[in-house]
């Protein structure tokens, strides 16, 4: 019973590349230099709050289109969420919301009345239940984090818990993108928000010399 009253409070909604500037950012400058960088490795990137997975199919499109190796790991609380974006398949309806006619051709595959992601797409991504008040129990980091639209629907107090967990998660050259009207508030230690692009986060370097 108390799974089934948190899975009707949390909020689903999402679509495939919803706010398109961020993918734009990620796959037309953030990705190709970070795959510059990390040469011989995959650029890693977490895409906390998933949902139904949309967001990193998304980061997936992007990351293929740029010719950028990655790993891509979707994480949320809700097990029915997870289920659905494990399956890589959605309606008519859901594939259209975000994707143009090209896009759904070249990344999805039409199976009777749903869309599935193709092997390519699959292959990037893997999907776990995390929740984002836990503090990390292992080493992952990643390059790139996405916690977009997410901290809206946390408890104002415990805000600064996740985003203390995320930083911990980054890479000390990484970044992190919020929705695009999220703001960091307050005096964080942890974040510089980077002039003239909305929602998009660096690792302060006062967070890099505490790590160290």
């Amino acid at each position: 019973l108390g799974w089934a009253i948190i899975e009707a409070l949390l909020n689903p909604e999402t679509w495939f590349r919803r706010d398109r500037p961020t993918f734009d950012t990620l796959g037309g400058e953030l990705l190709p230099a970070l795959s510059r960088a990390r040469t011989g490795q995959p650029v890693r990137v977490w895409s906390a709050g998933c949902s139904t997975g949309q967001e990193p199919w998304s980061i997936a499109m992007a990351a293929l289109d740029a010719g950028a190796p990655v790993e891509i790991v979707g994480t949320d609380l809700s097990q029915r969420a997870l289920e659905k974006a494990r399956t890589g398949a959605y309606t008519g309806f859901e594939i259209q919301r975000g994707l143009k006619a090209e896009t759904m051709l070249r990344w999805f595959d039409q199976a009777d009345d749903a869309w599935i992601a193709k092997p390519q797409l699959r292959a990037t991504v893997h999907f776990a239940r995390a929740n984002l008040l836990d503090p990390p129990t292992d080493d992952a980091r990643f390059d790139v984090i996405f916690c977009r639209n997410v901290l809206d629907d946390v408890d104002p107090a415990r805000r600064s818990q996740v985003l203390d967990n995320l930083e911990r998660r980054l890479v000390d050259d990484g970044v992190l993108f919020l929705g695009p009207d999220e703001k960091i508030e307050g005096d964080s230690v942890a974040f510089r928000a980077v002039s003239g692009r909305r929602g998009l986060f660096v690792k302060a370097p006062s967070a890099i010399r505490r790590a160290a």
